[in-house]
């Protein structure tokens, strides 16, 4: 997989209506999410008893929660793309955010994502992509949505 290399608002411009790309799998393993847990303080037991879960949940394992899925997109994002002569960029917002099918423990997970939308906001770069978290094996994404982000160029 080769990463996708930007260096302006028109190379990006290029790619608008185009799939852009996807991450490489990342296992969602146990250890991850009890630090996802520990680090939000949501302790729920459908994420860290395994034990419990293997007798009441109806996926017999513990699942990832919904948001540790949302924030593995930046890590898997820098899979995809690397953009140049940027003086910053900034997270703008999401939108149209869903949640499909839970993410078991131990499934792993990729980024497939498209650039739904690109704007010159007075030399401030917009793009709006269309992303979706995709479980190995299963028919539906694990979240799907809209992220945006602001590049400054130099």
């Amino acid at each position: 997989m080769s990463k996708l290399i930007i260096n302006s608002y028109e190379e990006f411009a290029a790619y608008e209506g185009k799939k852009l790309g996807e991450s490489e799998w990342l296992e969602v393993d146990q250890n991850r999410i009890n630090q996802f847990a520990d680090a939000t303080l949501d302790h729920q037991w459908i994420h860290v008893d395994t034990e419990r879960a293997k007798e009441e949940s109806p996926y017999h394992s513990t699942i990832a929660h919904g948001y540790l899925t949302l924030s593995l997109l930046p890590y898997m994002w820098n899979q995809i793309i690397e953009v140049h002569n940027l003086k910053m960029m900034v997270n703008y917002g999401m939108d149209n955010m869903k949640f499909g099918v839970p993410v078991i423990t131990g499934s792993r997970v990729r980024l497939v994502t498209t650039l739904s939308k690109i704007e010159n906001l007075r030399g401030i770069c917009k793009v709006t992509i269309k992303f979706a978290i995709e479980v190995e094996g299963q028919r539906k994404p694990a979240l799907t949505g809209n992220a945006m982000f602001l590049y400054y160029f130099s």
